[in-house]
This record gives C-alpha cells, structure tokens and sequence, in this order.
C-alpha cells in the first residue's frame, strides 16, 4: 500500500523555474481570492482528540502548528472551521471545553465538542420524566450531564448502594461517594433505561446491578422474571440498553493500550449470557456508528451556518483525522468523508496493515493537516 504526499504548489513551480513558479503564485493568489470572496474554506475538520491532539494531558508535537493552520496560517489564508469528536466524556461540553481550551492553548466554543454521550440530547425527550440508569465517570458527575440533557430523574449505582449495601458488599461508599448519592426506594421507582454515558470506575458492582435491573424489568429487589419465558425467548425487551462508546482499547499516556467502554460492553454480556443463558440487546453509539456520524456532521452544519450567516446548498469535504482504525477510520469511511490515520496513537504500523484503510496516513497532526490543505487546493 502507498500514500503519496502532495508536494507544495510553490515549491514544485520553484524547482521547475521562474515562469511555473510565477504562475503557482498566482494560482495560489487566486485560490485566496476564491476562499476569500466566498468566506467559506472547501474543507472542514473532525478531529478525535487523544492520540491525535492530546496523549494524556499532554499536547502533541505538531498539534500547535495544526491549529496555527486551522486558524489562518496556511496557504489559502482562511480559517478552517473544525469540531472535535470524541468517545471519550464523563462531564458536560462545557467543563470540557474549558480544559481542552487550556490544554490546546486556543479558546474553543461550546458547539464545537462533541462527546460520545453528547448524542443523548437527541434522545432524552423520550425518558425526560422516566427513571434512569446512568453509568460512568466519579460520583455523580454522569447525574449531572444526564440532568442538563433533560433526563429529570437520574440514578447512579451509588444511590442503588447507598439504599441496600448489601445489593454488592464488596464496596463500601466512601464519604465524597455517599455524599454525592441521593435516597430512593429502588423497589418502588421502575428504572426504564440504562445508559452507559463514560467509562465504569467499579465493573463489578456495575454489572451486578444492570444485571438486576434487566432481570428484575425495571424494580431492584424483586424476583428475577425470567426464569420461565426467558427474556431471550419473548424477544420482549423492556429496559433499554445504550452504550455510548464502543471502544475496545484507547490510548493513553501509559506505554500500552487501555481497555475501554467496550471491554466493559463484553464483560457484562459474558456475565449476563453465563446467569441467563442470551446476551442481551443494545444501542450503540460513539465512533464508527452510523448515528453518531450523522448527528456530527449535523452540528457542523449548524456551525457552518452559524459562522457564515446563511444555509448551505452543500458541505465541504469533511476530513476526519483520527488514530483508531476501527473507530475513526471505519466511521470516516462509512460517512463518505477522506480520513486520514495517524501514527500518534492507537494504531501501530508494526501490527501490520491497518483493519480499515484511510484516505492518507500521516505521521502526525501536523501532517495530516497539511496533506489535507495541499489536497484541497489541488482539485480547485
């Protein structure tokens, strides 16, 4: 397989002579004018965040030089609008958008984070007045998150083990945990869905409690309701399910790969298809879905409108830049949009081939940035 890097207008017409390089010139000039009169760059970014951006809390190399490019500093001399699209979450855009602001060292606007869980705005008018499940992240941050969407009546497995200690006695709540639950008789409030918005800190009691609630429809406590007409058998599934992010490893600042969301997605059905004898169905968002790619592309659209005060007849080409073949890449593919992998984070080139095949692959963010651009000003 072979990538070829498209070499700089200027610097190829440079070689060739002064008349080539004074027609590149103005190639470029009028390339200019054209993004200039239109205010509308032909290309916009996605960008997944850790091992792209950030590895930990820390900025990449050549992440700076990517963002001096968004914000003017390349060859068609406009800004390129970007939003970032992240599985990772387990606060709101908000506070997320003030440490991504400080880390990154450029002041970024709320509508421009897009987290695995951020999807479930779109859903939350159904279980607004429903009692809820949520999974994830410390204390009741998730709580949090799940109320500013519009989820009314938001419960954690802290207050399931704050009412019945004995529901998992292998965890005692610590004083900021208990201080973070609220008091409610889960045997008298039906739990209708479970979502899983960020990472579990504690798998086990997690698994042991979604496993009661789904067996139980809905009333911790209760006697299980599927012994006889197993659940799998009625095909009657009455608590729903939702996992927001999918993925299986993520790369952080430690040496080795992490495991995920995902990995928490496989044990609960391994343990759940051991005590049940079915794996149990679920909705899935976060990359590569199909819905978390559409509801993307949708919120650039409205930033683009946003930004240039009227509707588009069409999108620009939409560039994901990603490091998770199976995540980034996949959906990227699936949407129709060039994708570009990067070498800074999850994928490892000594694994071999990447499972699903980029557009580009680029060593870093900077690169990719670049190839993008050059890409661009080639078919105008």
């Amino acid at each position: 397989m072979s990538y070829k890097l498209l070499r700089p207008l200027g610097l190829t017409a440079a070689r060739a002579g002064p008349c080539l390089h004074l027609k590149a010139t103005r190639r470029i000039r009028s390339i200019q004018h054209q993004a200039t009169q239109s205010k509308l760059s032909p290309l916009v970014f996605t960008f997944d965040i850790d091992g792209v951006l950030l590895r930990g809390p820390h900025l990449i190399p050549g992440a700076r030089r990517a963002l001096d490019m968004l914000n003017g500093a390349n060859a068609m001399g406009v800004k390129i609008p970007f939003i970032l699209l992240t599985n990772g979450g387990g606060v709101g855009e908000e506070a997320r958008r003030a440490k991504l602001s400080s880390e990154l060292g450029v002041e970024l606007e709320g509508n421009q984070i897009l987290q695995a869980h951020t999807i479930l705005k779109s859903v939350a008018h159904k279980y607004a007045d429903k009692p809820v499940l949520v999974l994830g992240g410390r204390n009741d941050v998730v709580r949090q998150v799940a109320n500013g969407y519009g989820f009314k009546h938001a419960y954690t497995t802290l207050d399931v083990l704050a009412w019945k200690p004995e529901v998992w006695p292998f965890h005692e709540l610590s004083s900021e945990e208990r201080a973070s639950t609220k008091v409610v008789d889960f045997a008298q409030t039906p739990i209708s869905a479970i979502f899983v918005f960020h990472d579990p800190r504690n798998w086990s009691l997690d698994i042991q409690i979604i496993v009661d609630v789904i067996r139980s429809r809905g009333l911790i406590s209760t006697p299980y309701l599927d012994n006889h007409a197993s659940i799998g058998e009625t095909r009657d599934f009455p608590i729903e399910l939702v996992f927001c992010n999918p993925d299986l490893l993520w790369k952080s600042d430690f040496p080795q790969v992490r495991l995920g969301q995902g990995a928490f997605r496989e044990a609960f059905q391994a343990v759940y298809k051991a005590v049940s004898g079915t794996t149990y169905p679920y909705v899935q968002y976060g990359k590569p879905t199909t819905a978390t790619y559409k509801y993307a592309e949708g919120v650039l659209r409205d930033r683009l409108e946003d930004l240039h005060g009227g509707r588009l007849e069409k999108m620009p080409n939409v560039y994901m830049v990603g490091d998770n073949p199976e995540s980034d890449i996949a959906g990227a593919n699936a949407a129709g949009w060039p994708s570009i992998l990067v070498r800074t984070g999850v994928y490892d080139p000594a694994q071999g081939e990447p499972a699903h095949k980029p557009t580009h692959i680029a060593e870093d963010v900077e690169e990719a940035v670049r190839w993008a651009i050059e890409r661009e000003m080639a078919l105008m």
